[in-house]
């Protein structure tokens, strides 16, 4: 299978509601060598994708107005070539084939640093992904399992105990700690 090369214009578009993450991430991206844009809502990712499309972006998947997914294939349509790294807080692997069929070449959890990031944007296309070196312990993907269902159901203790056939004092006892490392 021939694969595309990789771009060599170094633009970036970077849509992320998380203003200290954006901020930090666009500093760390501009140190190495790339022209970045930046947007903070799905209106905006829309909008920047389609007046100046970049070679580059990297879209957190679940943003204040709606889904990242959205600017994904936004992007896709005016600038096909485009590579798409997807980050989100709330992994799972529904989301993560759905970031791949709208176009994304990488689905990055948070927390993920820039070095993460450039090496998604930058791996060579067909490049298979080393495992992790530090694999989230069985605690903590109960954890996440736990908060992302807790997420889907508005925030709403009963039905997420519910849909997780857990006692919901149990569940409160479980929200009230932090996440396990």
């Amino acid at each position: 299978m021939n694969q595309p090369p990789l771009p060599e214009e170094r633009t970036l578009l970077i849509v992320e509601d998380d203003r200290p993450f954006r901020e930090r991430l666009a500093r760390a991206m501009e140190a190495r060598g790339f022209t970045v844009a930046i947007a903070e809502n799905v209106a905006q990712g829309m909008s920047r994708a389609r007046e100046v499309p970049p070679a580059f972006a990297v879209v957190d998947l679940k943003l204040d107005d709606g889904s990242g997914l959205d600017v994904v294939e936004a992007l896709h349509e005016v600038r096909p070539e485009a590579r798409v790294v997807v980050l989100t807080g709330f992994g799972n692997i529904a989301t993560a084939v759905a970031a791949v069929k709208y176009g994304a070449i990488d689905y990055i959890p948070k927390p993920a640093d820039a070095d993460d990031i450039l090496s998604a944007l930058l791996a060579a296309p067909g490049h298979k992904p080393q495992p992790p070196e530090n694999p989230m312990s069985a605690d903590r993907v109960r954890w996440e399992h736990i908060q992302r269902v807790y997420e889907l159901c508005g925030h709403n203790v009963s039905e997420t105990a519910r849909r997780l056939n857990m006692h919901r004092r149990t569940l409160q006892r479980i929200l009230a700690k932090r996440s396990p490392r």
